[in-house]
């Protein structure tokens, strides 16, 4: 049997742990609420004992773990698997989680940013599958991307390709990255929350909505937080149009609230792209949510280590 991959999700709402395999099955999962407020040292002990159990279990199945495969928000550095103060991860600052947990598990341990591993999940066994040119859109809490250029993982000179949260889409808004008006601040989910109590502060003041309450009463038919995620797709459709002019990819993949929300953020995101973004840029690519759904941020766990074991196997 092939050995099994150790996958840690770790994600700014929520931190998952999942046994998988090379061909992208999932086969044992918990999580728990990473609850950043209470700062690395109490994340990291809870992330260690569901580790400790998750390795256990995979001796108890006859299959134990070969590596340990990590996706997590950055700025990071990658080789060295270090954290660098995440805007989602309030305390994690220039954590060494790679030999943190190789010390711990005594397995080699892959770190990935998690832009980067839903670009491989979705190119490995989604959305993208054949495509050469791939951008890959977080869009979860905070707002990230993950960049297959020419069919290779792109990292940049110094791991911050694909930081596109980062990027002034705006003059004004939610703030995030410490600036107002970026991407991430706009179209992220802590910046939805934050931009509906903006626009309808009578309603929802003083923290009271969550980007899901607002995708549930959009869905719903609510006005107030249909016009918040018209809003949010119109940002979204100005930076698509940014990628598409200067990378011109075959396929943009945008993960968690995109497929939640699906065409209620999608169309009108497509719309301005089209006004925006060249024309022919435009026909070449498609604009879709993950193919793997919710299933994506559990796959993109394993796919640092699947990457460096060469890749995955056939399912």
């Amino acid at each position: 049997m092939e050995p099994a991959i150790l996958g840690l999700d770790i994600g700014g709402t929520k931190t998952a742990v999942v046994l998988g395999d090379r061909a992208g099955h999932i086969h044992e999962r918990t999580e728990f609420a990473t609850r950043t407020e209470r700062g690395f040292e109490p994340v990291f002990a809870e992330l260690s004992e569901r580790v400790g159990k998750m390795l256990a279990r995979a001796c108890e199945t006859g299959r134990p773990a070969a590596a340990v495969s990590i996706s997590i928000g950055g700025p990071l550095e990658i080789e060295p698997g270090i954290v660098q103060s995440p805007p989602n991860l309030p305390g994690w600052d220039g954590i060494p989680l790679k030999s943190l947990l190789q010390e711990q598990t005594g397995l080699p341990v892959y770190v990935e940013h998690d832009g980067n591993t839903g670009a491989l999940a979705e190119w490995y066994f989604g959305a993208a599958r054949g495509a050469q040119n791939v951008i890959f859109l977080t869009m979860g809490t905070g707002f990230g991307g993950g960049l297959i250029l020419n069919s290779e993982l792109y990292r940049g000179t110094c791991d911050l390709a694909g930081e596109v949260g980062h990027l002034r889409i705006a003059e004004s808004g939610p703030v995030a990255f410490g600036k107002s008006g970026s991407w991430e601040g706009l179209c992220g989910g802590a910046g939805i929350a934050k931009l509906a109590a903006q626009r309808f502060p009578a309603r929802w003041h003083g923290g009271q909505v969550t980007a899901r309450d607002v995708a549930e009463l959009a869905r719903e038919g609510d006005l107030d937080a249909r016009a918040v995620l018209e809003e949010v797709g119109g940002h979204l459709g100005r930076g698509l149009a940014i990628l598409l002019d200067v990378l011109n990819p075959e396929v943009i993949v945008i993960g968690s609230l995109a497929v939640r929300l699906g065409e209620l953020v999608l169309e009108p995101a497509r719309k301005v792209m089209e006004q925006e973004a060249l024309p022919k840029a435009v026909a070449a690519c498609r604009i879709v949510p993950a193919e793997l759904g919710e299933r994506l941020g559990d796959v993109a766990a394993l796919c640092a280590a699947i990457r460096a074991m060469g890749g995955p196997l056939d399912s």
